[in-house]
């Protein structure tokens, strides 16, 4: 075909019913309908197109096809929908291509990719993909069992990586690994260190590398910088042949203003609210979603139903959502606009995520939601019917702030801010609560979190094999981003790779052997996952020895679990002789040191355990000695 011999057929993928379903706000599953989909026609092979542009006087394809011609091939236009749409012969599968908009309005044209495209060309280049999706997954045993993952008695422990910085190619420094080799060698890592799950920072496709993938273009686009969509599957369904979950980020709260996306995309503020006090993020200099709009609920709530379908991921942590609830969020006064009843809520954007919620669960509700919200906004993980948003858990990054800002003190001032660590316990099951300690703590010169800790060399380790375990022994599913785990000494930067030299062997060694040793146990000892989220599972036994900056707790599970008791210092001072009270007689064997030898501690600990005797202590009949190392946690199992 070229340019001269324009041939299109008037038929279409999209029933009345869907247009209905679309206008409506209520349908879910628009990139079956909208995009580019490959087929055949009264035996003629070719592509049906379909757009939302309600406001362009025209709309047509252009791409290698027709030599990037912007006449030869129109769509038509469906009345009252706002779609355009055409089944265009000769195209097929690895042609690229752009909608050129003629607006009905200041005359505004422009070359746009395609919202629903499934495949992109290599950044910077911008053109859309026409791809067929088909790939013969081998997960099915996974997918059948998932569910038990994610109930809130499962252990989930996460860890964050970014997929274009985590690994170089062997041979090449200069190339990341794509998603087909990264198969390999991040399931052998994730494995060794015990995690259950990954999350990838943002894989939708983006422009701006620099944006680790939270300035989205391609909202059902995997980044063609590391393959094509297959590869991606490819992966996902290696992790899942090996027990691993794969969660995704997935920014709905704001997308960029680069020519060819979705702002302004017919020549009128179709995606993002017109008026800049709602519709224009002063952060991210990034354009904001008109939640209020029907269409752009179905084509978001599609996106993430889409990457569940298509891609079998277990997850969404939905980013940014403070920035969605609060419209005068990162605002002055007279920089927003209030709500129809003057407050400052965004009553939209709440409907969007509760019904975002509701379709996903409702589809899969094997699966998880998670909510990165850094306020104290009321019911984030709680169900809908009674007020809540809808999602399954919360980061909790108080937490997270209240831990690193003690850690941060010298130990010597550590009994004056004795309150940052026990203050948790007042809201800790309030939601269901992620401890993340994620990539937004180690970049932009916040430092690495083994830099965060003070002292030397020594202490520095010890604080954060001491800050590990205070976060496995917490009540709360775990998080933890990439480089951490064998405590790289410089902070991440999205240009490079992580320092794997480190882990080959001294202390950094001993950190992961630490990490991968922890996250065993929480994974293998019901007690520290169980009850992660119910107040039964944690009882302070000492909350109050600031003077000695010591702390210690009881875990517990369901009826006949056993109990186990963690004790911290967090001083480099040791505490020898220190007495714990305890709820049961009898022997307490010592399941985690973090001053042992083999993480790079100095040895000090308990011989594999103690016994109790019958002597009062902290409300209890019966107590234990222990020898608490310094800057260490120990941790011991009743065995009665």
């Amino acid at each position: 075909m070229n340019a001269s011999t324009p041939i299109r057929y008037d038929c279409s993928l999209i029933t009345s019913d869907d247009r209905y379903l679309f206008n409506e706000g209520n349908h879910f599953h628009l990139y079956e309908k909208l995009g580019a989909h490959p087929g055949i026609v009264d035996g003629v092979a070719g592509t049906f197109f379909g757009v939302w542009a309600p406001n362009a006087e025209s709309v047509t394809v252009m791409g290698d096809f027709n030599g990037w011609n912007r006449d030869s091939h129109p769509l038509t236009w469906r009345e009252h929908s706002g779609i355009w749409e055409a089944f265009l012969p000769g195209i097929g599968v690895g042609e690229h291509y752009k909608y050129f908009v003629r607006s009905r309005y200041h005359g505004f044209t422009a070359e746009k990719s395609d919202p629903f495209a499934f495949r992109t060309e290599v950044p910077p280049k911008t053109a859309s993909v026409v791809t067929d999706l088909h790939y013969d997954w081998n997960d099915a045993e996974w997918m059948k069992t998932r569910g038990e993952r994610h109930r809130a008695e499962s252990p989930i422990s996460i860890y964050e990586l970014h997929l274009g910085s985590w690994r170089r190619a062997p041979g090449d420094y200069n190339r990341p690994l794509d998603y087909r080799e990264t198969a390999k060698w991040l399931i052998e890592h994730v494995k060794r260190c015990g995690f259950t799950h990954v999350e990838f920072l943002p894989l939708m496709e983006h422009p701006f590398y620099g944006s680790w993938g939270y300035q989205t273009t391609g909202y059902f686009a995997p980044t063609a910088r590391y393959g094509a969509p297959q590869d991606l599957k490819y992966l996902i369904d290696q992790l899942h042949q090996h027990g691993i979950g794969v969660i995704l980020d997935w920014v709905p709260s704001h997308f960029p203003c680069d020519g060819h996306g979705l702002a302004y995309f017919d020549g009128t503020h179709l995606f993002e609210h017109s008026n800049p006090k709602e519709g224009f993020h002063p952060d991210w200099q990034s354009a904001i979603f008109n939640y209020g709009r029907n269409e752009v609920r179905s084509f978001l709530i599609s996106s993430a139903m889409f990457w569940m379908n298509e891609y079998h991921v277990d997850g969404l942590r939905v980013d940014a959502v403070a920035s969605m609830l609060y419209r005068d969020y990162s605002r002055k006064e007279g920089e927003w606009i209030p709500n129809v009843y003057g407050g400052r809520e965004n009553l939209e954007a709440i409907h969007f995520l509760r019904r975002l919620n509701e379709a996903i669960y409702a589809a899969h509700p094997d699966a998880t939601m998670i909510a990165e919200e850094s306020t104290a906004w009321g019911g984030v993980s709680r169900p809908t019917y009674t007020g809540g948003l809808g999602f399954g858990a919360k980061w909790d990054m108080g937490w997270m702030h209240d831990t690193l800002k003690y850690f941060a003190q010298d130990p010597v001032h550590r009994k004056y801010h004795h309150s940052q660590l026990t203050f948790r316990m007042i809201y800790a099951f309030s939601e269901n609560f992620v401890l993340s300690l994620s990539h937004d703590e180690v970049v932009h010169g916040k430092g690495s979190l083994l830099n965060k800790m003070p002292g030397d060399p020594w202490q520095k380790f010890a604080n954060l094999r001491l800050l590990y375990a205070y976060m496995t022994a917490m009540p709360g599913k775990k998080l933890l981003f990439m480089g951490s785990e064998f405590a790289q000494w410089e902070e991440w930067k999205h240009e490079s790779s992580l320092d794997w030299h480190l882990t080959e062997s001294g202390p950094h060694a001993g950190m992961m052997q630490l990490v991968g040793d922890l996250n065993r146990l929480y994974v293998n000892e019901s007690t520290l996952h169980e009850w992660d989220w119910k107040p039964e599972g944690f009882r302070y036994v000492e909350a109050n020895d600031g003077d000695n900056s010591v702390l210690a707790f009881l875990r517990f599970g369901s009826w006949g679990k056993p109990i186990i008791l963690c004790v911290f210092n967090f001083t480099p001072v040791p505490r020898p002789s220190y007495r714990v009270g305890v709820p049961c007689a009898g022997y307490w064997s010592e399941v985690v040191n973090t001053d042992a030898t083999i993480y790079g501690g100095t040895g000090s600990g308990n011989l594999g355990g103690v016994s109790s005797a019958p002597i009062p202590s902290q409300s209890y009949g019966d107590s234990i000695q222990v020898n608490v190392p310094p800057l260490a946690c120990v941790m011991f199992k009743w065995e009665a």
